[in-house]
């Protein structure tokens, strides 16, 4: 392959990439390996002196492609160059003060203030255009909404989730619609379309910098630190700095290194400014980058090892997840022996065996990784049996990627794994069961069974001696399993382990049995096929689960201990009452489907699966496209609405 042929393989490599980061919000490629791909491209670059068009080097962030409203940023944004050498930090700052800040790694926001009023929020977008996302921003944390300042000023910062957040977040959502990393939270969390939700989920803004402020500059003496003073002052949360020159550099870079374990927020380096304001512009900047700041990315400190071991652990979906085991080995100053490898697809792109060496990394000096495998066997046995239960294995493909799953359907850790589902937000919200709690009740023998939560209060003397409880704790765990005795029907619903049923389809079968779960116990296939909204094989799936000798008696046992009340505001009018909505095509302002079906149910609307003549409106975010939905809704006459069309319906 000669150069230019390299050339284009690598910009079509990271500009999929990007693609996939910037609008998709998901991640197809590590940090480690796009930063690989992206410094041979500019060597490469540099070396031939051609530049092909699209380039990820000449172009800043991506293309928006959302139905959000847009708005053009009075300033672009560039993105920053970086280097992965301390003496090269170290000779761009030169004789210059500076201020050197993490480089945080979640979602740029612009915010404008007139008369000392937030008027208007939006993202970074491609830097030019950016989306507005104004009536979430007046609900993060760290974002005034009136300030102490009556003339213009736009300030910007960085939306983040933090990793406790995170984790609370995901462990309420099902398997397959958890978040990969906080970023991609963020992302989806501040283009949602009930304000609320962003909310519940603690966005946080950290302002680094002003665009534009109506006031006498010399207020700040020439310098960037005066600034962010000032825009802390007024009751702006701002991002962590240190003042260094090229002397004090490496001690600041070194004081950062040291807490990046315990930062809340996830960062991917940091950032050197030069302090003086009349510097900068002096400088000015390129057609890509300002050139008055850099961003400092940690090399990736690797270490070789040996691979002794894959772990499979067994999921409440069925899921098995691969992990490796490897000779200890220090890196970023603690000692690592352990790293997901996800699937088996993973397993295979690196041709793992038994006993070939690999090189570790970890992710933005946090997650443990595999970089790559130096001896390439590629003989790691698959398991054909569960390693919990001894059922027996199959491997399936789920959106072009490989996962091994257990097919048993009685495996134990499907038990444990489905109690923890069954008391978390996304089922009856049981606080204070944590997956060690609820898996040393298990291995007590206290928590066999849903039913057995509501008999745990026979366990009382012997829970009270267990280390970590005591009469308080006791008290508070059977308070919150008292309140839940008396439970809307769809929490009951979503929370034993139908396959298929969210919290959303679990209302849609909560109110075609008129909240009566004897109607659902008694039902024909035909029946379930016949909801709108519930598709024929998750139909075939409902009917068999309620079917399922194993099944009838947990729910005949469970209901000896609840009472199934009317839902909150089942029988008041709401707005999309005797409407039928259809959903088709990616989503911008919700993470995922089930979100906004849960939405558009709370408003009295039925969603179904397929464009029928019942269908008042098909939703779906390219309105053009030449979709079988699309076109089925334009023979039938059904409107086509984007989400920002069903916003303006929400806000009529």
């Amino acid at each position: 392959m000669d150069i230019k042929e390299r050339m284009k393989s690598l910009i079509d490599k990271l500009n999929e990439a990007a693609r996939a980061y910037y609008s998709d919000e998901k991640e197809i490629m590590t940090n480690l390996e796009y930063d690989t791909l992206y410094d041979e491209l500019v060597s490469m670059e540099k070396e031939s002196g051609i530049t092909l068009s699209g380039s990820p080097t000449q172009r800043v962030g991506y293309e928006v492609i959302s139905e959000l409203p847009k708005v053009r940023h009075a300033s672009p944004m560039k993105s920053l160059d970086k280097t992965k050498d301390i003496e090269a930090l170290k000779s761009f700052l030169g004789n210059e003060k500076g201020m050197l800040s993490w480089k945080l790694d979640g979602l740029t926001v612009v915010l404008t203030y007139e008369g000392g009023v937030l008027t208007q929020a939006a993202t970074r977008g491609n830097g030019e255009v950016g989306e507005v996302i104004t009536s979430n921003a007046r609900v993060f944390e760290g974002v005034p909404v009136k300030i102490p300042f009556e003339s213009r000023l736009v300030v910007r910062g960085e939306a983040l989730i933090s990793y406790r957040n995170f984790e609370r977040i995901n462990e309420a959502l099902p398997p397959d619609e958890q978040y990969k990393n906080p970023r991609n939270l963020v992302s989806g969390s501040v283009r949602q379309l009930d304000s609320r939700i962003a909310s519940s989920r603690r966005v946080h803004v950290m302002v680094y910098t002003f665009i534009e402020a109506d006031t006498d500059m010399s207020r700040f003496e020439d310098s960037k630190e005066q600034e962010l003073l000032w825009l802390k002052s007024l009751g702006f949360d701002t991002v962590p700095y240190r003042m260094a020159d090229a002397g004090t550099l490496a001690e600041a870079e070194k004081a950062f290194t040291d807490q990046v374990a315990s930062f809340a927020y996830p960062v991917d380096g940091l950032v050197l400014t030069m302090d003086s304001i009349s510097r900068s512009r002096a400088l000015g900047s390129t057609a890509k980058f300002p050139r008055d700041s850099m961003a400092f990315k940690w090399q990736d400190e690797q270490a070789l090892t040996i691979l002794r071991e894959v772990e499979w652990s067994p999921s409440r979906t069925g899921l098995i997840n691969p992990v490796a085991i490897f000779d200890p080995v220090e890196l970023e100053g603690t000692t690592v022996k352990r790293a997901s490898l996800h699937n088996v697809s993973m397993i295979r792109e690196l041709k793992l065996g038994i006993g070939d060496q690999i090189s570790v990394y970890k992710a933005n000096m946090i997650i443990p990784q595999l970089a790559e495998n130096l001896t390439g066997s590629d003989n790691l046995p698959i398991p054909e049996t569960c390693p919990r239960c001894g059922g027996r294995t199959e491997i399936l493909s789920r959106e072009d990627v490989q996962v091994l799953v257990c097919t048993n359907p009685s495996c134990p850790a499907k038990s444990l794994k489905a109690m923890e589902h069954f008391v978390s937000r996304s089922g009856m919200n049981i606080e204070g069961l944590s997956e060690a709690t609820i898996e040393r009740m298990s291995d007590m023998g206290w928590l066999d069974s849903f039913a057995d939560l509501y008999r745990l209060k026979d366990h009382r003397a012997e829970m009270e001696q267990m280390e970590g409880f005591g009469p308080r704790s006791c008290d508070k765990i059977f308070a919150a399993i008292e309140a839940t005795r008396k439970t809307e029907l769809y929490r009951l619903l979503a929370g034993i382990g139908i396959p298929g049923i969210g919290t959303a389809s679990a209302r849609i079968l909560a109110d075609a049995a008129g909240q009566d779960l004897s109607v659902l116990q008694n039902a024909e296939e035909a029946w379930f096929s016949a909801i709108e909204g519930i598709g024929p094989v998750m139909a075939s799936d409902i009917y068999r689960f309620f079917h399922q000798e194993d099944n009838v008696r947990m729910i005949e046992d469970l209901m000896q201990y609840l009472t199934i009340i009317p839902s909150e505001n089942e029988e008041a009018e709401k707005p999309f009452s005797g409407m039928t909505f259809v959903i088709t095509g990616s989503l911008e302002h919700f993470a995922n489907r089930d979100e906004l079906k849960e939405q558009l149910i709370s408003l009295g609307a039925k969603v179904a699966g397929s464009v029928s003549k019942n269908t008042t409106y098909l939703i779906n975010n390219d309105a053009a496209s030449g979709s079988s939905k699309n076109k089925k809704a334009r023979e039938l006459g059904i409107p086509i609405l984007t989400e920002e069309s069903l916003l303006k319906m929400i806000n009529h």
